[in-house]
Parts: C-alpha cells; structure tokens; sequence
C-alpha cells in the first residue's frame, strides 16, 4: 500500500472505526480529494463535462438530468464543508438545471440536453425526484433560488408521478405527458423517498415524511419480507413482480440489486429517526436487509451486481457504487443497533474501497474493476459524478441517522 496517505483506518484501535481519529481524517481527505477532482467538470456555459480516469474532458456529449442534480447535491454537501469552489458549483448547476432542462413549455425537466437543445425529452420519475432532492440540498445550503426549484418540482411530482391509490410512483412519460410504458421499478421510488425525506428535512412538511413511509411500507415492510429479504426490481402497473423484465443493464437489470437494499436499509432508519424512532420494528428490517444483502460479498471480495429472485448470483460485475452503499447501512446500523459483526463488515468494505476503487493519486472512485481487480471500463467511461462516493465518505462522520447537512455543519 502506498505510505503517502492515512490507511481507512488503525488496525490497534480497540473501539469502532466510527470514532476513530486516523478513520475520520481518512474519510475528510477523501472527500476533499473527490471534490478537487470534479470541480474542472464545470464549463464556461456552465453545464459539466464528463471527466476520464486522470481528469481530462471527454468529447462533450449530452448532458443527462441525474449528472446535473446529484452534482448539486453533492456540491451542496461540499459547501457545508467549507470546500473551496463548492458554492460556483451550486449555481452553475441549479442555473442549469432551470435554463437548460426545465421545460418551460409543458412542465417537468427533461433528460438529456446538448448545445442548449434537448437531447433526450422523455421525463422519467428517476430523473425528477434528483430534481427534488437537488432543490432541498441546496435550500438547507442556503442558495437563494432553491425554493423556487422546490415548488415547481412539488407541483409536478403531484401533478404526475405520485400515484396516491397504491401510495408510490409512476415511472415514466413522453415530452407532453404521455404515458409510454405500463412499467412501476423500485429504483425512482427508492430515491424517491431519499428525496422526500431530504424534502421534509428541508421544509418540515410531514406530507413528505408520511409519503416516504408510505413507499418504504410497500417494498421493505411487505416485498423484502416476501421474497426472503431481497427486493424484486420490476412491477407492472399494479404493482405486481415482472419476473421476467430486464432493462437497462445498468439502471434496469433483472432480478434484485444488493446495493439498493443497502440504501433502502439506511433510507428506512433515516425515516424511522424522523419520525422520533418509535417502537415500529425498523431497525429489524433494515437489519435484515443489510445481512441479506451481504450475502452476494463473493469470494474474491466486492459485491456481485445482481441477483436472481432466489439470491443467486446473476451478474458478478462488481461496482463501485455497491460498496458505498453497504459502507453507508453498515455505518446507519452501528449507530442505531450495533452488533459486533457490523465493525467487521464496515472495515472489510472500506479495506477493499481502498484497495481496489479509489484512485488515491488523482482524487475519485474507479466505477468498476475487472476479474483481477483492477480498473476496468466495460460500463463506464471516465468517471461517474461523486454522489455514492462522497456520501459513503460523509455520512459515517456524523453522529446522526438523519439531518446530513445540519450535522456535517456542527461537527
């Protein structure tokens, strides 16, 4: 290992790695590092490029509605950190987004633009809940046109995607609103609540508070426990499990996505914080999801992509993106139930982050390695925005379940 940089954290530190001194300095220098090496995405038009493994500008293409949000966001969380050049990108990003994807015409934010026009105009529920969490990180980091951003994006999220009768969303709708498909995924309703509960944080209405409740009863109280704690990825319209639907390899696979029971899991104790940790069995699931979900570590370490609906193997690609969120459930139960395999767990996975994903010369996270363990570019070019990656980094700073920015600005 290179001897220049703090190891995740010290092998003769008899308490957790959460209050480790070495651990959290290690996690602050990797944050700063990813939000060193993202910044000279910005643009003088003040869209973001997309950047390769050593930094340099890829050919410009497309501009997609997920880079544009989860920059703010993450950008938002930098902010609060006090890193230099975070607030230019927060108002490059939230001008973007309401010049150049907003559109002005037939509501909503459309998903690719390029060289000012639209790429891509099919507005999909994934796309509009970043919007949403984009505004609300943004509003508790102060920036003046974040109200704004959330009541257009409020508006729209009620006019089309919240679907009150079953109490989850829509997925996806042309330009002017028609509906295109009869497909209903776990995905936008996963960030979905992450987004909503960002909103309640940053609003104080209970309407998202309650309506996150509402999604995470429907896939982690009923469907995990149905299909032995693993997720089912794709409904039909009635929310029924589509067994044999597969999609994007990436957004869309078939079967079940370990990483997002992770998320679900540390989504699930954010919500249960918010609501004043009532006696509600929360902190059991999320439990259960979280060692389920570490049954795809495979042999040679990381975590397999995909599952089947009988939990086996489906795709061995193992992605960054899987690991930062198991760092962030494993950190979620530590504080609110721990038990002593999650401090086993929570140092095997940034072992491996450190070993094998980040790029400790240069700044951000490879997204995938190949059979040997090595970078590889087989899904991705270049590297992917920072939103998993600085969040694995951010939330085992803090002491709390909910309330990032608040709590990254106290301690």
């Amino acid at each position: 290992m290179p001897t220049n940089r703090l190891s995740p954290g010290t092998d003769d530190c008899a308490g957790s790695w959460l209050q480790d001194p070495a651990h959290l300095a290690y996690l602050r220098a990797d944050a700063a590092r990813q939000l060193a090496f993202f910044r000279p995405s910005l643009r003088r038009d003040g869209g973001f490029d997309v950047l390769g493994l050593d930094g340099t500008r890829l050919p410009r293409g497309p501009q997609e509605l997920h880079t544009t949000t989860r920059l703010i966001h993450a950008y938002a969380l930098g902010r609060t950190l006090g890193d230099a050049g975070a607030e230019a990108m927060v108002d490059a990003g939230m001008a973007f987004l309401w010049a150049q994807h907003r559109d002005a015409d037939q509501g909503g934010y459309v998903w690719s633009v390029h060289n000012g026009s639209v790429a891509d105009g099919v507005k999909l529920a994934y796309g509009h809940v970043f919007v949403l969490l984009a505004g609300c990180s943004a509003r508790l980091a102060g920036h003046p046109d974040a109200d704004r951003l959330i009541a257009d994006i409020a508006g729209v999220i009620e006019r089309h995607y919240w679907d009150e009768a079953h109490g989850l969303l829509r997925d996806e709708f042309t330009r002017d609103w028609l509906p295109f498909s009869t497909y209903r995924g776990m995905n936008a309703n996963m960030h979905g609540v992450e987004a909503m509960l960002a909103a309640h944080e940053a609003t104080g209405q209970d309407k998202w508070l309650n309506r996150a409740g509402r999604i995470l009863d429907f896939f982690v109280g009923q469907m995990a426990p149905a299909h032995g704690w693993r997720i089912p990825e794709h409904y039909t319209d009635m929310w029924q499990v589509d067994p044999g639907y597969s999609g994007n390899p990436m957004f869309r696979p078939a079967g079940t996505t370990p990483g997002h029971s992770f998320e679900l899991a540390r989504l699930t104790l954010q919500h249960w914080d918010l609501c004043g940790r009532p006696e509600s069995g929360a902190p059991a699931r999320a439990r259960h999801l979280v060692d389920t979900a570490l049954q795809a570590w495979l042999p040679e370490g990381g975590l397999a992509y995909t599952l089947d609906l009988h939990g086996n193997v489906a795709l061995r690609d193992r992605y960054w993106w899987p690991v930062t969120e198991a760092i962030g459930a494993l950190s979620a139960l530590m504080k609110a139930a721990p038990q002593p395999g999650d401090e086993v767990w929570y140092r095997r996975l940034w072992r491996f982050a450190d070993a094998h994903f980040i790029d400790h010369a240069r700044g951000g996270w490879y997204p995938e390695i190949d059979v040997a363990g090595a970078p590889t570019a087989r899904q991705f070019i270049g590297k992917p925005d920072l939103y998993h990656a600085l969040q694995a980094d951010l939330l085992p700073l803090v002491p709390t379940l909910s309330r990032l920015l608040p709590s990254l600005n106290a301690c």
